[in-house]
């Protein structure tokens, strides 16, 4: 491309340039390339729009990390007043976002979690942690669930269960699967008492043909996000915490979708009072505005890497100006009461939600805590037949996309993984909008109605 092509156009207001660049010079996430996508002008709160200058409201937080919406002003001011002041110094040099960010995470963070490291994101925050945890055990292996996303680096994607790390794993390298506690489909049967949806006998019998002192750590979410928004039964992670603590295996808990007030609480391991070795984060820790992600480790660890060099380094790792939004997205959070607010409007929509389940036969299960839900979708609710298999392709998933389709056309933004559609929005949305996508939703669950009969 000549510079007389740059200099010819107007970015800000040429829809069919931005467009033609996206398709032939730029290569888009996860995604066949050529597309020519709606060139996105700007947004304010819970809504976007795009050039032609139609509003769409955002269920999906972009990818889950708008926890705040879009332009809030405190953080727009705050990268403002970070840019004046001081854009980028070393990690090694002190800096006062860095500091006053880690000190905030100490505080905010459960139990005695108490020393971050920062990083640009969720993946080189999981890298991070299982470096850290082999390193500190001495031990390679690490357990991790099938369904469950962990980054797309080379570490995270072997953690990763989803079926997008067939395109770039290794072979394991070092990684154990463990099944998940699905209870709307769970994959022993759902005995009384189930050993999976129990988690503890499950994890004791993976361990002992894995050998639990050649394991490192345990990884998981929480709550399962982009693989279906699975909330695991109650005394679930108590009972892996009980059997890492009997092995002498860290856990390390992924937050990084669920974190800071998407379930309600400001993390979601708070609904169980269970407390992880480490906690790793990002997205709605400054709701995506700067690339930023941490890992939060435990007073032991901490103490630990006083006397031994801590194995990993990134030249952006606590970037200024990532750390000044950190900082003022968690007084936001404080000051707005945006956890509390996502507790209350998420029972406003499971409500809303549950009236729907009530009325189309297509919805198997509304499932969720606070504004981290998802809608299951099925053929028929007695045998719980997915409505599309999973990770389909093609005609064999083409009902959920043409739902996806009509409520874009309608002004809703939504996503899905398989036959599970994922609601997310911002944690400070009004009512009224929570109104409005719920009617939107209201006429697509007619597309799947019509596909669970067909």
């Amino acid at each position: 491309m000549s510079h007389a092509l740059i200099e010819d156009h107007d970015l800000n207001h040429d829809p069919e340039w931005i467009q033609e660049v996206h398709a032939n010079n730029y290569i888009q996430s996860w995604s066949v390339q050529g597309s020519r996508p709606r060139v996105i002008t700007g947004g304010a709160g819970s809504w976007f729009w795009d050039s032609t200058g139609k509003r769409y409201l955002d269920f999906e937080s972009q990818l889950v990390n708008m926890n705040l919406g879009h332009q809030h002003p405190g953080l727009v001011q705050a990268i403002k007043e970070q840019a004046d002041k001081l854009c980028y110094i070393g990690p090694a040099m002190g800096n006062e976002a860095r500091s006053e960010l880690a000190a905030m995470m100490a505080e905010l963070t459960p139990g005695n979690l108490t020393s971050t490291f920062f990083t640009t994101g969720g993946a080189a925050a999981n890298e991070n942690a299982i470096r850290l945890a082999r390193h500190y055990t001495g031990r390679n292996k690490i357990v991790a669930r099938y369904r469950s996303y962990h980054g797309a680096s080379a570490g995270a994607l072997n953690l990763t269960g989803d079926p997008r790390h067939h395109l770039g794993d290794q072979a394991g390298a070092g990684v154990v699967r463990i099944l998940d506690p699905y209870c709307y489909r769970c994959p022993a049967g759902h005995p009384d008492p189930c050993p999976v949806c129990s988690g503890g006998p499950h994890l004791e019998e993976i361990l002992m043909y894995a050998d639990p002192n050649t394991v490192a750590a345990v990884i998981m979410e929480p709550i399962v996000g982009t693989n279906g928004l699975i909330v695991p039964p109650d005394g679930y992670l108590q009972s892996v915490r009980e059997v890492c603590d009997r092995h002498g295996i860290l856990l390390i808990m992924d937050e990084v979708m669920a974190g800071f007030g998407r379930t309600g609480k400001w993390f979601a391991c708070d609904h169980w009072n269970v407390v992880p070795d480490i906690l790793t984060t990002a997205k709605g820790i400054n709701s995506g505005y700067v690339p930023l992600g941490a890992m939060t480790v435990s007073e032991s660890l901490a103490a630990w890497l006083k006397t031994r060099a801590f194995p990993g380094g990134l030249t952006y790792a606590g970037h200024p100006l990532a750390c000044a939004t950190g900082v003022a997205s968690l007084k936001i959070y404080q000051e707005e009461n945006i956890v509390e607010q996502a507790a209350a409007s998420g029972e406003i929509l499971m409500g809303l939600l549950k009236d729907l389940a009530d009325k189309h036969p297509c919805v198997g299960e509304v499932r969720g805590k606070g504004l981290f839900i998802g809608l299951e979708l099925v053929k028929d609710r007695q045998s719980r037949e997915p409505l599309v298999p999973y990770n389909a392709k093609g005609e064999k998933a083409a009902p959920i996309p043409e739902m996806m389709k009509f409520a874009m056309n309608e002004g809703l933004y939504l996503s899905f993984f398989s036959n599970v559609i994922r609601l997310t929005p911002p944690l400070n949305i009004a009512r009224a909008d929570l109104e409005f996508a719920c009617e939107v939703l209201d006429r697509m669950l007619e597309i799947g109605d019509r596909a669970a009969t067909a």
